[in-house]
């Protein structure tokens, strides 16, 4: 099959030149004006270099077949064990150097007829090759630059936002205020973020502190006194918020309010604001829960030596504390107020009000 291709491509080319050359041969020969469709006197010559170049392009393409069958052939066998990447690369160096042969064939083609028609062939074959050889050579740079153009463009990394810290600020209310213990825990360093005094809180501590009752307004007084001392005396940020929720009544319902509104925590020692915060979701520091933990731990069965210094609401039941303050009922112990003695622990009992711990007279233990 490639052969008669190639001898078909032989004969007409070959016609192609004979023609061409029997054209110049009468012209030459003076023979005149060449017209051979329309007869004239040049068309011996053209019908006769048409015939002979025919026969030698034919000649030429069936000498030439069995090579140029052989040549492909090995070619193509070669082409098939190059990488991948070396065909690729070829094949855009070819395709560069036929465009470029394209791009020069209009300068061409203003050549003397014979020329016009070899000229070109050879500068296609010529850049062809040349674009295919550089191709080859140059696969790895190629490779790279194909790979830049296909890479996606990095978008740029988005800037790093620092995290928010929503609940950074601890709502004081009144009692934790009054109770005194937030500026040791504050001085201590446990306590971090700003801590948030809403005015309306100072508005009830200053009419506390103006009450006729001598226990509020000392209360009031002191509420008044550890503010002072937290912001002048403790490394500790102190915001005052100057706003206010006037359609609130109530000073627990406006702290509620403005934890949610400032994402923070209310700071308290009030067993009920600790209830409701916890209804509303929001978050609640209870300084009687810190006091609770760092409590020492008191087992049942342990032996523990107390005073019993009043009677208990239940009969027979005395009460006795720790020096931590926690309470101790001791069963039985009612006639033993004002001595003091060794109980045993029985349970402990743990809330947010405070621990409870049951106990009784060892003597009775020994007794029985």
């Amino acid at each position: 099959m490639l052969k008669r291709i190639l001898q078909l491509l032989g004969l007409v080319f070959g016609g192609m030149l004979g023609s061409q050359a029997g054209i110049g041969t009468g012209m030459s020969a003076g023979v005149g004006s060449y017209s051979p469709l329309a007869g004239g006197y040049g068309s011996f010559g053209y019908y006769t270099g048409l015939a002979v170049g025919a026969f030698c392009g034919l000649l030429l393409a069936t000498a030439l077949a069995g090579r140029i069958q052989r040549l492909l052939g090995e070619g193509a066998r070669r082409a098939s064990e190059l990488p991948a990447a070396d065909l690729l690369a070829g094949a855009a160096g070819l395709t560069g150097g036929l465009v470029l042969s394209a791009l020069l064939y209009p300068s061409v083609s203003r050549l003397p007829e014979t020329a016009a028609m070899i000229v070109p062939a050879l500068l296609t074959l010529g850049l062809g090759y040349i674009g295919l050889m550089v191709g080859v050579r140059k696969k790895e740079e190629l490779s790279e630059g194909l790979q830049t153009l296909l890479q996606p463009k990095a978008l740029p990394e988005p800037e790093k936002v620092e995290p928010v810290n929503f609940e950074e600020h601890k709502i004081m209310d009144t009692s934790v205020i009054i109770d005194g213990r937030i500026a040791d825990i504050c001085k201590t360093g446990f306590i971090e973020g700003t801590l948030v005094i809403p005015e309306f809180v100072l508005e009830e501590l200053q009419h506390i502190a103006d009450s006729s009752d001598l226990l509020k307004r000392n209360r009031g007084r002191r509420g008044l006194d550890i503010l002072n001392k937290i912001q002048k005396e403790l490394d500790v940020k102190v915001l005052i918020y100057e706003g206010d929720f006037e359609e609130i009544g109530e000073v627990d319902s406006k702290l509620v309010k403005l934890a949610k509104v400032l994402r923070g925590k209310v700071l308290t020692n009030d067993f009920n604001l600790n209830k409701v915060c916890e209804l509303q979701g929001v978050s609640v520091l209870n300084i009687n829960d810190l006091a609770n933990a760092v409590k020492p731990v008191v087992l049942p069965g342990e032996e523990i030596v107390v005073q019993i210094i009043k009677d208990g609401k239940e009969h027979g039941q005395g009460v006795a504390y720790l020096d931590d303050g926690t309470m101790i009922v001791v069963e039985g112990g009612r006639d033993y107020i004002g001595m003091t003695m060794e109980v045993l622990v029985t349970s402990v009992l743990q809330t947010s009000a405070g621990r409870m711990i049951f106990a009784k007279p060892k003597l009775l233990e020994k007794a029985l």
